[in-house]
């Protein structure tokens, strides 16, 4: 029963974590486009760019009242189903959502309204310093959060006091700079944009295919084309650096992800396709490309990537470590005033891995009582579910990849061939819409599936980080998150088709501007282009 709760929890917080990502990354690269927009309005002076800053913003502005109000409800989940863990590591963690509530939302909240409701109150110059402080405001939101998500994933700058039985943080200054966090977040701000760009591009597409808005729809193509480009190809690198890192701070992870079953001579291959077979510890038909993995993983042709079994034995070394420092913590924490000295100091050499230990809580009360065979079996759960992995890294890569030939592909048009684009790779602009989402969600699944049998890791092993709930409890709480997330999914995606559809809106100098324009078209005898012109009606 108490795995069902931690189970129903898990996928609880899945579901709302993943469900506010979908307007996360959108809300990343809309606020930098439309404040990009702007810049060039304020530069040139030219109509179109306003009304593209105004068009691009209002579906910024849907997005973001989404993701705020979905991101709010995540944050309660600590406190509501994990609150061992919100007391465990509440310290560390709960700093940099501190840091992100007081700098970055009031930041981000405060400017979006002077954005909206700003046009004509301010002037040019400080309506686009607003636009960037927006954007700034946007990202520095994922920074602190990401900072936060970083830790768990490599739990630097703290340590277990014996005394109050929490972590405690240490160093406030290897929190915030710990290398997993500024990976992650350079990286998932790069994906951001990147789905920022394909949705102007898709949306602009079908502008085009409609013939309708014709002017804005191939600037915006511009636009997202060079911007997308630029951050299509920083994703692969980043992702790059981020699977560097995981090769000596989450080695059981980019295993699995590899499905590495062993230590491979250096330099380890890159299994490109296969189907690993967990129960077997083998992958058929694997095709594999010679040194790709040693090169990408450590950077030389030299060192070795650990294998899942050699890692699961590093586990259970581990594990007997961390049940001497338990049973230390146990006599320290029977007379905290008094405590032996030997204790303490037995604590102190095996204190890094008591997480270990707690692994056995599982199967047994007390891990001082563990017999070999739970000692074995909670060294095999440090093994997470290796295909699942397998594939979804797989998967985002190539997404990844396609993104940059899409990206490539509409920059060479736009700048080489007067913006002309043939009506097949517009439908195809339009249909690969949803991709970035999904590269996203699989990128997420990666990180955090991976992370598995803990939360925070090696520290603090997911089942123990959960509530003392009822199954009923989590079973009403989910039905209830999933009937309110899908209602506001529906309202976003009514809201933001229904303003695609209505298309730009246009001030009334705007308007005679647009007029002008194609009067004069046609007084010059050019009918072709003259339609092409978006009118007031459109």
């Amino acid at each position: 029963m108490e795995l069902d709760v931690v189970e129903l929890s898990r996928l609880q917080f899945a579901m709302t974590a993943m469900y506010h990502f979908l307007f996360v990354p959108l809300t990343l690269g809309l606020s930098i486009l439309v404040a990009i927009m702007e810049t060039v309005y304020v530069m040139t002076n030219r109509p179109v760019w306003r009304q593209m800053t105004k068009f691009w913003g209002t579906l910024f502005g849907i997005n973001f009242v989404l993701g705020v109000a979905t991101g709010i409800t995540m944050e309660f989940q600590f406190g509501m189903n994990w609150s061992y863990y919100s007391h465990y590591v509440g310290d560390i963690f709960g700093a940099p959502l501190a840091v992100e509530g007081l700098m970055a939302f009031f930041l981000e909240a405060t400017f979006v309204g002077l954005f909206f409701f700003g046009w004509d109150k301010l002037s040019k110059v400080a309506h686009l310093t607003v636009a960037w402080l927006v954007a700034i405001g946007s990202n520095f939101s994922a920074l602190w959060i990401l900072i936060a998500n970083g830790w768990m994933q490599n739990p630097v700058g703290a340590q277990f006091n014996p005394d109050t039985m929490r972590m405690e943080m240490t160093s406030f200054f290897d929190v915030v700079f710990n290398e997993v966090a500024q990976a992650k977040f350079v990286h998932t701000v790069s994906a951001g944009y990147v789905t920022a760009a394909v949705f102007v591009l898709g949306v602009s597409a079908w502008y085009l295919i409609k013939g309708r808005h014709i002017d804005l729809a191939r600037r915006s193509i511009a636009v997202a084309a060079s911007f997308g480009l630029a951050s299509a190809l920083s994703v692969v690198i980043l992702g790059d650096e981020s699977g560097y890192s995981a090769t000596h701070t989450q080695k059981m992870k980019l295993a699995a992800i590899e499905a590495m079953w062993h230590t491979h001579d250096a330099p380890a291959p890159f299994t490109a396709i296969g189907f690993p077979d967990q129960e077997a510890r083998e992958t058929h038909y694997a095709l594999e490309i010679p040194w790709a993995m040693g090169l990408i993983g450590t950077r030389s042709l030299n060192k070795e990537i650990p294998g899942i079994a050699e890692l699961e034995a590093e586990a259970e070394d581990n594990i007997r470590s961390g049940i001497i420092a338990y049973d230390a913590l146990m006599t320290i924490r029977a007379d905290r005033e008094n405590a032996p000295a030997e204790a303490r100091a037995q604590f102190e050499e095996h204190s890094g891995n008591l997480g270990f230990a707690l692994l056995l809580k599982r199967y047994v009360d007390d891990p001082r009582t563990a017999t070999e065979a739970q000692i074995k079996q909670a060294a095999e759960d440090t093994i997470p579910g290796v295909a699942p992995l397998f594939w979804a890294f797989r998967l985002m890569v190539a997404l990844g990849f396609s993104f940059i030939a899409v990206m490539a592909y509409f920059f060479y048009r736009a700048s080489f061939k007067a913006m002309q684009f043939p009506r097949w790779s517009l439908y195809a602009a339009v249909a690969i819409i949803p991709t970035p989402w999904i590269a996203a969600e699989l990128g997420w699944f990666v990180a955090e599936f991976g992370r598995q049998p803990w939360t925070v890791d090696g520290v603090l092993p997911t089942a123990l980080s959960a509530s003392h709930l009822s199954v009923a409890d989590l079973l009403i709480t989910l039905a209830g998150f999933v009937t309110f997330y899908t209602i506001l999914f529906i309202i976003e995606m009514g809201l933001m088709i229904k303003y695609i559809r209505k298309g730009p809106y246009m001030d009334v100098d705007e308007t005679q501007v647009w007029t002008d324009r194609h009067n004069a078209r046609l007084r010059a005898g050019d009918k072709g282009n003259a339609g092409l012109a978006a009118t007031p009606a459109e």
